[in-house]
């Protein structure tokens, strides 16, 4: 990696770290600067302003978010053709990963960008909007592939349990954050995940705990 790229991640990873402590509107160009050792126009030469800053945090995190998702699910495909013991052993692998970060999550920026939605332009904002969107997609897809093969024990829209799946991981994150308790989010993935089981498969095959 070239300087121009190392000083460029530098920045990003102490922006990103501030931003999910303090949030962007606590977040300033200045303590930036101090924390990286970098001059004004070294920042400025990298980032023409916060807004684009916000947005190179914003898609760097999106990007790094569908990788662990692609990582997880396709490693638990790999592991049963069964498309709902697939999403079941996807959502426990996330549960574990999630288990392994000594002090919790640290937050989401999908979130932070809507908290402060108008600190930020129209780009952004609809960058956020898609990032949501085809978390939408995805979930829909698995769950899909499973109501094609078991039948709901419940009548369920699919999109509309696809967003569960992004609520309960941005929800725990709240949960985790609050109460200060870092394993609250892995919890409530397990929790979503005793759901789908119950969504999907008659009381009889359910395994015993």
């Amino acid at each position: 990696m070239r300087k121009g790229e190392e000083t460029r991640t530098r920045i990003l990873d102490v922006a990103e770290a501030a931003v999910l402590q303090k949030g962007f509107g606590g977040t300033s160009i200045e303590e930036l600067i101090a924390e990286t050792g970098i001059t004004k126009s070294g920042f400025f030469y990298h980032f023409r302003d916060k807004n684009e800053l916000a947005k190179a945090l914003l898609n760097r995190y999106i990007e790094n978010d569908e990788r662990i998702y692609d990582e997880i699910f396709s490693r638990a495909r790999d592991l049963t053709d069964d498309p709902l013991q697939s999403f079941l052993l996807g959502l426990k692998l996330l549960s574990e990963l999630l288990s392994d970060l000594p002090n919790g999550h640290p937050g989401c920026l999908v979130a932070g960008i809507c908290y402060y939605e108008r600190l930020f332009d129209r780009e952004i904002q609809e960058i956020n909007r898609n990032a949501v969107l085809a978390w939408r997609r995805r979930f829909g897809r698995m769950l899909r592939d499973i109501v094609a093969v078991y039948p709901l024990r419940e009548p369920v829209d699919v999109d509309q349990l696809a967003d569960m799946v992004s609520s309960v991981l941005e929800g725990g994150i709240v949960l985790s954050k609050t109460l200060k308790e870092p394993n609250t989010l892995a919890e409530q993935v397990l929790m979503l995940r005793t759901f789908v089981r119950m969504l999907f498969l008659p009381v009889a095959a359910m395994p015993r705990a």
